[in-house]
């Protein structure tokens, strides 16, 4: 509840940011992928402009790296209203002059750039060059049906009608998504390191409270799925497959948090899935065992699927890819899709705000129930979510860890081993 409530005054603010009485500038999509994106400060709640400041890390183009507090990349504008006396809040990009062996260097981030809410370094136009880029992004404004992104011209940066050349940084920065990526491997290792501790003191004493639900998940998910797929193999991947669904599960629940440290939208973002598809991958095709690369490029079929023509082959290595492929997608489409329905269903109380009272009445008593509901779907969706991407790695492993007829009984020591 507390959840909904911050997230319900959150996205308030921006509907409540300029424009005249009676009217909304909100900003639905604007709204939807700030919340979702990355950034690079966090954002304190309660406030749609001020920021937890992170550290940005970047090169310059000739070769010269900076660090500095995101802070010097933005300030907090206040206008008031001399009508109504009300005042606004915006948060607006600033350039950071930095000076080093007697040179200047300008950052800023990028707003009106083809590197939009991206670090971009800056350099000064001539006269004559400044006004012929300008003329193009005019140009490009007065066309029929311009979006409002039309005034961007490639290889330069506007700021405060001014446009600079740009260079897009080699950028090392701490960011918010970065910053919950470590926030989720620390909380973790403490899970993990609070079980260690206990079973050294205790023994193998049932646990109670929060170890005894911890000790119920490794015990759902190593005996449930990795042991029962792939047997006496169980050992040698469970420390991964359960660091997957540990990792996932914290990911997925700390995005559901919209205050710090939560609101990381980690597992919503395609780059933070394709990486852990892509452990999968490497687990399963480096270990693969010798029986699964004969599948793949002499599979047991009639000799015209495989040869002359490889169609059975080209099958098989385009299969090696779809698996993570899929792992990837499916995690990141369903967690992301979460996100984007709660988010939707709360702006729709600011959407009917404009068609009056009665409207805007019906439209939070609707909201709200769905909101509520989506988000207890989305703390259950967490868990599956973790279960599926473990569940799934557990089999392609498996499948590669298959013997053939001729390796039969190659593994009984190992047998031995475990059940001992």
């Amino acid at each position: 509840m507390l959840t909904l409530v911050i997230t319900l005054f959150d996205a308030a603010l921006p509907a409540r940011a300029g424009g005249d009485e009676g009217k909304s500038d909100l900003d639905v999509k604007e709204v939807i992928f700030e919340h979702l994106g990355d950034g690079y400060g966090w954002e304190v709640p309660f406030s749609h402009v001020y920021r937890i400041p992170l550290p940005v890390i970047v090169r310059a183009e000739d070769g010269q790296w900076f660090m500095f507090s995101s802070a010097k990349l933005t300030e907090v504008i206040v206008e008031e209203d001399l009508a109504t006396g009300k005042k606004t809040h915006h948060l607006k990009p600033v350039i950071h002059d930095v000076e080093r062996d007697g040179k200047v260097y300008h950052f800023v981030i990028a707003h009106v750039s083809k590197h939009k809410n991206k670090v971009v370094e800056l350099f000064p136009l001539p006269q004559e060059k400044e006004a012929e880029v300008k003329a193009i992004a005019d140009a490009q404004m007065a066309k029929p049906g311009a979006e409002p992104a039309a005034n961007v011209v490639g290889g330069y940066c506007e700021v405060d009608n001014v446009y600079y050349r740009e260079y897009r940084t080699l950028d090392f920065s701490i960011t918010k998504n970065v910053m919950a990526l470590f926030i989720s491997v620390l909380i973790v290792t403490w899970m993990v390191m609070s079980a260690v501790r206990y079973y050294t003191r205790k023994g193998f004493k049932a646990p109670r409270k929060g170890m005894g639900f911890l000790e119920l998940l490794i015990d759902f998910i190593y005996t449930g799925v990795i042991k029962d797929t792939l047997h006496d193999k169980a050992r040698k991947f469970a420390p991964y497959l359960l660091t997957c669904f540990f990792f996932i599960l914290t990911m997925n629940l700390l995005g559901l948090i919209v205050i710090f440290p939560g609101g990381a939208n980690l597992t919503g973002n395609i780059s933070v899935t394709l990486v852990l598809a892509t452990l999968t991958f490497i687990m399963t095709n480096v270990l693969g065992k010798k029986h699964y690369w004969k599948e793949i490029f002499w599979p047991d079929v009639p000799i015209w699927l495989k040869c002359p023509l490889p169609i059975m082959q080209i099958i098989e290595i385009f299969g090696i890819f779809t698996k993570p492929a899929a792992l990837c997608v499916r995690l990141f489409a369903n967690m992301m899709g979460g996100h984007m329905i709660v988010i939707t269903l709360v702006m729709l109380i600011f959407i009917f705000a404009a068609f009056g009272a009665a409207a805007i009445g019906g439209s939070v008593v609707i909201s709200v129930i769905f909101t509520i509901f989506m988000v207890a779907l989305d703390v259950l969706v967490s868990f599956i979510q973790a279960y599926v991407f473990t569940l799934l790695s557990t089999m392609f492993i498996a499948m590669a860890q298959e013997n053939g007829h001729d390796e039969k009984g190659a593994d009984h020591e190992d047998v031995a081993e475990v059940e001992a």
